[in-house]
């Protein structure tokens, strides 16, 4: 439908014309665009909050979790080198890192803690560790310098260190309920080791459990000889982290098998997007609101122009014309309100970002503040989303408008 610029003439002469004032827009008018703005508004800051959260989750779980994870059924992985090379031979995959993962009991003088200790290869190690982990005290590469005669040498979340009021320097000691199996029973391990860094991930849940040291030294701790709990894989793509995995698992074969970071935490990832989705359509209400408004603004405007549409009538405009003049009326209010929600939306998400205002408990949400995101994608589907509610909102009175009789219109007048 093209509209040309009589119509686009009168639309505007309309849409300022309603009140008497001229050069004002009509109160009605007034509110259906604010309900716009607001419902625009609201849509870009809340998707761009979510899908901030939800990149900002992936961005720490993968900084600690590996992208794949190849794991033996039944027992450790004691031919590690062998498999490790294997793996590095698939194409996409970046590197292969072998590890021990195992649940500990922390202990410090008046404190004592549950976690996991992890058990990195010293080239990992040496290389500065997991990636996006900061180091706040001491110097995370210190583990793979161990001297003998020392404890070995830990790095603990700093969640876990605040809680057991550690420094670096300082010493706790960890029990690992695998221990020796003796004519008693099982007796658990127990160990003194040596703080010589403290990290902070950003996930609280890891920095509050977590603690690292070299691979031997932890295979010296379980008494797993040459063995190591698995292997870890990075690839170039995370989002094809399931198909590598499935290369993976299909290279080696059994009895080994294969789990990726999106399988690991397909629950928590789906939440997250059915949560988005149903934001999106119940934030949407708000638009449909806005445009019963519009539809009111635009019944108010037949209803006081009736004699005006019955002269353009008169003076040869068509019913196409005169339907075309309100729906521009309608698409202009609409318009002008997403343009000022998502004006208001993107400046909001913008000092969200930048100041960090609104702080949140770490141990509920996993992060301290309000991470935001745009991405083009919702951008757009929110815009066409208000563009088109607006549309509809505008067919009913429009088409009430060209129906008019002019006779009818004028008769009494």
């Amino acid at each position: 439908m093209i509209v040309g610029s009589f119509e686009t003439f009168v639309a505007l002469r309309l849409l300022r014309g309603v009140r008497r004032s001229k050069g004002f827009i009509s109160l009605s008018t007034l509110i259906s665009t604010a309900g716009v703005v607001v419902g625009v508004m609201a849509l870009i800051v809340v998707i761009g909050v979510m899908t901030g959260f939800d990149q900002d989750l992936k961005k720490k779980i993968l900084s600690v979790n590996a992208h794949v994870v190849v794991l033996q059924h039944g027992a450790a992985i004691s031919d590690y080198e062998r498999l490790a090379a294997q793996v590095r031979t698939i194409p996409g995959v970046v590197a292969v890192h072998p590890f021990i993962y195992t649940q500990v009991m922390f202990s410090a003088p008046g404190n004592i803690s549950a976690g996991v200790m992890r058990g990195l290869a010293l080239e990992h190690i040496k290389a500065g560790g997991p990636e996006a982990l900061t180091v706040q005290q001491g110097d995370f590469t210190d583990l793979a310098n161990n001297p003998p005669e020392e404890p070995p040498r830990v790095a603990i979340g700093n969640e876990l260190a605040r809680k057991l009021n550690l420094r670096v320097g300082d010493y706790l000691n960890i029990i690992s309920p695998l221990g020796l199996l003796t004519p008693m029973g099982r007796l658990p391990r127990m160990k003194p080791f040596r703080v010589s860094a403290i990290f902070h991930s950003g996930m609280f849940e890891f920095d509050n459990t977590l603690v690292y040291l070299s691979l031997p030294k932890l295979q010296e701790f379980m008494g797993m000889g040459d063995k190591v709990s698995g292997l870890e894989v990075q690839v170039q793509d995370i989002y094809q982290a399931d198909k590598l995995a499935a290369a993976i698992e299909h290279k080696l074969g059994p009895p080994f098998f294969t789990r990726d970071w999106m399988r690991m935490n397909k629950s928590l990832f789906a939440a997250l997007k059915l949560e988005k989705i149903t934001m999106f359509i119940i934030l949407t209400l708000i638009i449909l609101v806005a445009a019963f408004g519009i539809a009111s603004t635009l019944f108010m405007m037949v209803m006081k122009k009736t004699k005006e549409i019955a002269i353009l009538k008169s003076m040869g405009a068509t019913r196409r014309s005169i339907m075309q003049i309100f729906i521009m009326n309608g698409l202009l209010i609409g318009l002008i309100g997403t343009v000022m929600g998502l004006v208001f939306g993107l400046v909001l998400c913008g000092l969200l970002s930048r100041y960090e205002f609104i702080k949140l408990p770490q141990d509920v949400y996993y992060i301290s503040t309000l991470p935001v995101q745009i991405q083009t994608l919702d951008v757009a589907l929110i815009v066409l989303a208000a563009l088109a509610i607006s549309f509809l909102a505008t067919l009913y009175p429009s088409w009430q408008a060209a129906r008019l009789d002019p006779v009818e219109a004028i008769r009494y007048e």
